[in-house]
């Protein structure tokens, strides 16, 4: 599932073939990708808006539009195409959006998870689902103390705290194993015993993570791509995700592999103790 780094570059991808485009026309073939509204309200909506900014909140892309904000989550397999509009439509294409420029903009999703939210300007950020994310990797008001505040109130392992996003927002299990080697704290302690210098490493490492992610275009896994075959690079950076049984970079213990809340967990069992 594409993470907050991937979902930064699809956005850096898009900008230049978006901003100040308008959408003459747009076509659903899947009518679930659309959240909200139904599908006939979208497209009727959609239509004639003008593309004015691409931002992202969370994993969410956001595009600002006259009079909307489009969100648009792309789940597990969800990317864009962009092809002549006269092209004819391909099996996995869900939703049409066809530019001012003779240029049609394709949601391709083989599993059809991703989803799409059309939402007025005014509402958007108070209303689920962005009124349920927390603190952005890079907002200033992600602090030590902020952090330790919400761990204090939590039971389940760390590994499954950081992975809440309305805590911090856009940490996904890749970088999550990497953020935790780092700290050199143990996927499995709980999230209420983690001390307040020690969430001062887990917000300095999630920086320095998910920035230099960020950098090189996300993370290749499976079959991520952020538009037109575009791939990351990060992966070949990874320091214990998706690395266990083979020696830990710093001592060079065999990495573990386990799971730790349903979803797969490489750690160093003498790094992190």
């Amino acid at each position: 599932m594409p993470e907050k780094p991937e979902v930064m570059t699809v956005v850096k991808k898009l900008k230049p073939k978006l901003i100040s485009r308008t959408i003459n026309n747009c076509n659903v073939y899947w009518n679930n990708i659309i959240a909200y509204p139904t599908s006939d309200e979208f497209r009727n909506k959609i239509i004639g808006q003008k593309i004015h900014d691409i931002t992202t909140r969370g994993k969410f892309i956001v595009l600002e539009l006259d009079d909307y904000h489009l969100l648009i989550h792309l789940r597990m397999e969800g990317k864009f195409f962009f092809r002549d509009e006269l092209d004819e439509i391909t099996k996995h294409e869900h939703v049409e959006f066809d530019l001012d420029n003779c240029i049609s903009m394709r949601y391709h999703d083989v599993r059809k998870f991703g989803k799409m939210y059309l939402f007025n300007k005014d509402e958007t950020f108070n209303v689920k689902p962005l009124s349920e994310l927390g603190k952005e990797f890079y907002d200033d008001t992600l602090t030590k103390e902020y952090l330790h505040d919400k761990l204090s109130k939590l039971k389940v392992p760390i590994k499954t705290a950081l992975l809440d996003q309305s805590i911090i927002c856009g940490i996904g299990n890749i970088y999550d194993d990497e953020i935790l080697f780092m700290s050199n704290i143990n996927p499995n302690r709980k999230a209420n015993s983690i001390t307040l210098k020690e969430c001062q490493k887990i917000i300095d490492n999630t920086r320095n993570v998910l920035n230099r992610a960020v950098e090189l275009g996300g993370t290749t896994i499976k079959s991520f791509t952020s538009s037109e075959g575009v791939h990351g690079l990060f992966q070949n950076e990874l320091l214990v995700h998706g690395k266990g049984g083979t020696p830990c970079p710093v001592c060079g213990t065999i990495l573990e592999k386990t799971r730790i809340g349903g979803r797969g967990t490489h750690y160093c069992k003498k790094c992190q103790k």
